[in-house]
């Protein structure tokens, strides 16, 4: 199991990546746009570099949605292998069998 504290800052950077999504697609999409002066477009550089860090996409981590585990991550289950394993065993993962020869 991860660290609460952890798993909380995760949560916190998963809400603020969400609540300035559109404010910083915005502001790439000037920071990009060839037909605005440069000086727009470096004021758009630098209101992003204003906006809260954690607020960045590629700051959260993709983390199980029963422990916390970081490591060995499967997204379309949004679990770890470790906690995939355990529920495959007990049988509580549709048409997932574990495997013996």
């Amino acid at each position: 199991m991860a660290k609460t504290s952890a798993i909380e800052k995760n949560k916190r950077r998963r809400k603020l990546a969400k609540q300035f999504e559109a404010k910083r697609a915005a502001l790439k999409a000037q920071q990009r746009d060839q037909s605005l002066s440069r000086e727009d477009r470096f004021r758009a550089t630098l209101k992003l570099t204003e906006l809260p860090r954690n607020s960045s996409k590629t700051r959260v981590r993709n983390r199980c949605e029963l422990t916390g585990r970081p490591r060995g991550y499967y997204r379309k289950l949004k679990l770890s292998r470790v906690a995939l394993r355990d529920l495959a065993s007990v049988g509580l993962i549709p048409g997932m069998v574990k495997s013996s020869w």
